[in-house]
Formats: C-alpha cells, sequence, structure tokens
C-alpha cells in the first residue's frame, strides 16, 4: 500500500512515531482532480482547510497592477504550500496548479485537533514553515545577488534534490512542467533571458531539456555554477 504523501513529506523533516503517523492518515480529506492553472486558493480568501498536493505541481504567485506575475515558489506533490493558512485568516498571495493535480483538502479544525494531542506533529508542521522560510531567503538570495544563470542552475538542483527525496527523481533526471515564462516569473528573468540561459547551458554540455524532462548531465559543475549547497532544505537521510 502506497503512503500518505504528507506522511512521506513529514519524515523527510523529522520522524513521526507509529501513532502520529497514524493519526496523520486519519485525517478527513476531500480530494479533487484540477486542470491546468487552476487557482486552488487566491488572494484575499479566507480559506477553512489547507491543501495537501497529491500529483502534479503547483505554484505560489501574485498579479502584479501591471499584470505581471511573480511565483514565489514551486511545489511538488508531498507539499502544503498553504499551511500558513492554518493560522493566517487571510491569503496574500494566491496558490495555482502549473499541471493537472490532484489535490485533497484538510479542514483546519481537525488539523488544529491533531496537532493538539500530537504536540509532536505541531512541531513538524511548524518546522515545515521554517524549512519554508528558509526556501524563501534562499531564493530572496539568489535573485538579489545570483547571476541569472547561476540562478537558474541552483533552481533545478533544488528541484531535483526535493523531487529526489520525495522519490519522484533519480539519476539527476526529472519531470520539469514550468515552461520558460514560468521561471522568468520566479527569478524576475525575461522570456529571452530565459531562453539564452538554457542554451548556454545545453551548449556547454551540463543539461538535456526536451519535452519538459530535464537530464542534469554534470551535476558537480551545475551545483558549482549555482552556487548550490542544500542545506537550507533541511532534508534529512532516513532508514526505511
Amino acid at each position: 500500500m502506497t503512503s500518505c504523501p504528507v506522511t512521506e513529506r513529514l519524515q523527510s523533516i523529522s520522524r513521526l512515531s507509529d501513532e502520529e503517523r497514524q493519526a496523520v492518515e486519519q485525517l478527513p480529506i476531500t480530494v479533487r482532480l484540477l486542470s491546468t492553472n487552476q487557482d486552488i486558493v487566491r488572494e484575499k480568501d479566507r480559506p477553512s482547510q489547507c491543501c495537501l498536493l497529491l500529483e502534479g505541481w503547483a505554484c505560489r504567485y501574485r498579479m502584479l497592477g501591471d499584470g505581471k506575475r511573480q511565483i514565489f515558489s514551486f511545489h511538488i506533490p508531498g507539499d502544503i504550500p498553504d499551511l500558513q493558512s492554518l493560522h493566517l485568516k487571510v491569503m496574500d498571495h494566491s496558490v495555482c496548479t502549473m499541471t493537472a493535480a490532484t489535490v485533497a483538502f484538510i479542514p483546519h479544525e481537525p488539523l488544529r485537533k491533531l496537532t493538539a494531542a500530537f504536540p509532536g506533529v505541531g512541531a513538524i508542521l511548524w518546522r515545515e514553515t521554517l524549512v519554508d522560510g528558509a526556501i524563501f531567503r534562499e531564493w530572496m538570495t539568489g535573485m538579489g545577488r545570483r547571476s541569472a544563470t547561476g540562478s537558474i542552475a541552483h533552481l533545478f538542483c533544488e528541484m531535483y534534490v526535493k523531487l529526489e527525496a520525495m522519490g519522484l527523481a533519480r539519476d539527476h533526471a526529472y519531470k520539469l512542467p514550468p515552461t520558460q515564462q514560468d521561471i522568468g516569473d520566479a527569478l524576475g528573468l525575461s522570456n529571452v533571458h530565459v531562453n539564452r540561459v538554457l542554451r548556454e547551458l545545453r551548449d556547454n554540455g551540463l543539461i538535456t531539456l526536451q519535452n519538459h524532462k530535464l537530464q542534469i548531465n554534470d551535476w558537480a559543475e551545475l551545483s558549482k555554477l549555482g552556487g548550490f549547497d542544500p542545506t537550507y532544505l533541511h532534508l534529512e537521510k532516513r532508514d526505511g
């Protein structure tokens, strides 16, 4: 039987006891199939539930007054991109699918009762939000100080490590649904600039990118180019 993705995600942060794992897996959820580019929750909403991504990709974003979009983060199966809504009443950004996706909605009240009954789970969820903050700081550093080439190299490395931890990537290869425009919106780059960097990375033999499948051909060089150190992801290898 396939284990619950949220359990896998939480255990990539800290080990759950058997009781905690069973309690997490018994949370009442409503599963919905969503299409590509469908909002899961919108800015200014007052949600009464959190969403757990079971399949597909999603992103956090905000639309600016001039119609430009800023993507704050990409999300993969096992992520709970609006976990902060458990304590913050009003959404200050939106979350939408980047692919067709399967999303599980977890009501806030049972989740609050779970964390009250199992403080260890509450501590893990709190740590999850801290890791989320660490990723935001890393993205801010990249946008402020890395070159365009370094930022894209760093993003490719980050997504591989996150996907590998969830068993969704191996041998330095993975599906990469974000378009060039998505990457530009995430890193503050123009579509033309992203295209040029991708071409350079291909020409230098560092990556192969075709039909939204990324193969990192030289991990050591790509991670060096991006200054990538996975410490900020706070992932730990676990047995079993």
